[in-house]
């Protein structure tokens, strides 16, 4: 747990006492508290906390619609929200639609679940906001956090990247639009691809713009690749103009604003195998990755190449 958590607890009826605080303290979580919504609001807007712990049960239609306006807010609406409510309240029925927040505990308060309650909030928000939002796949923190784990625990995994060749000229003469679904295309291979090669532990995540990664295990390396790539060269066919696929090129500016002419989309997929525990870190396994993409970046049409150097080599 990352060390002092800030938690704004708000209610002043039945706020933790100092038994409970010691015990947040003991969490590593550091309280800062305060009576009403109105007078926590500075707090929020200024100095965000990490976590809101609402006491109150918020029957007050101000408190609720200051709870709606931080979660709905660009700056704050990321802050893990919990309320504690009443058994009766609970009972009685909550209209969630109103209430914009992340979890609720009942009270009287069981402080082993409502860590419990915090450290979800945590993890779900991080994974929330990791997301890719066009292709819902996973982002950096969750690649590098998949990939650093395999290489701790010594498996002997292949890791890829995979890059979309010439996609900018792509975006500049079709649009952002169907930029967007060769995008979503490559995303959806992959998570097909990976589910139906293995059952095993596999892995996929966008990292941004037109590169994604991919872990499987190291023997079904070779055959998640060509199945991507046999994939992807049948399906973007339906992505380009009749015209465009008929001379097998596009016409589109270049980075100095000539016009060029530049092939059909392609994959380049860089594959790094963990055989041998050649790699320790997530860092090793990204410069070699990039090495063999430069190479793979220079040839025509789609490739893979899977490095398969040993420790000493």
């Amino acid at each position: 747990m990352p060390a002092r958590h800030r938690v704004l607890i708000i209610g002043k009826g039945d706020k933790p006492g100092k038994e409970q605080e010691y015990l947040f303290e003991a969490k590593g979580y550091q309280i800062i508290s305060s009576p009403t919504f109105k007078k926590a609001m500075d707090t929020i807007f200024n100095d965000p906390p990490d976590l809101i712990l609402v006491m109150a049960d918020m029957q007050d239609k101000v408190e609720l619609e200051m709870v709606q306006a931080v979660k709905g807010g660009i700056y704050c609406a990321h802050i893990p929200f919990i309320i504690a409510l009443s058994r009766e309240a609970i009972s009685t029925g909550i209209e969630w639609e109103q209430y914009p927040v992340d979890d609720f505990i009942s009270k009287p308060i069981d402080y082993t679940e409502l860590f419990a309650r915090m450290s979800l909030c945590f993890e779900r928000m991080q994974r929330v906001f990791d997301n890719n939002p066009l292709t819902r796949l996973p982002g950096n923190t969750s690649i590098l956090k998949t990939i650093q784990a395999a290489l701790d625990a010594g498996e002997e995994v292949a890791i890829g990247y995979v890059d979309i060749d010439n996609f900018k000229p792509y975006n500049d003469r079709y649009g952002f639009s169907r930029g967007d679904e060769v995008i979503r295309m490559v995303a959806m291979l992959l998570t097909n691809i990976l589910r139906e090669t293995d059952t095993r532990k596999v892995f996929a995540g966008h990292v941004g713009g037109d590169d994604f990664s991919f872990m499987v295990p190291s023997d079904r390396a070779t055959q998640v690749c060509e199945k991507i790539i046999s994939s992807f060269d049948a399906l973007v066919k339906n992505l380009v103009d009749k015209d465009d696929l008929k001379r097998n090129y596009f016409v589109a500016r270049d980075r100095q604003g000539n016009e060029q002419h530049f092939p059909l989309p392609s994959l380049s997929i860089a594959v790094v195998s963990n055989h041998n525990n050649r790699f320790r870190h997530y860092g090793e396994v990204a410069e070699a990755a990039t090495q063999i993409k430069k190479h793979l970046k220079s040839l025509e049409g789609s490739n893979y190449l899977i490095d398969r150097r040993k420790p000493s080599d």
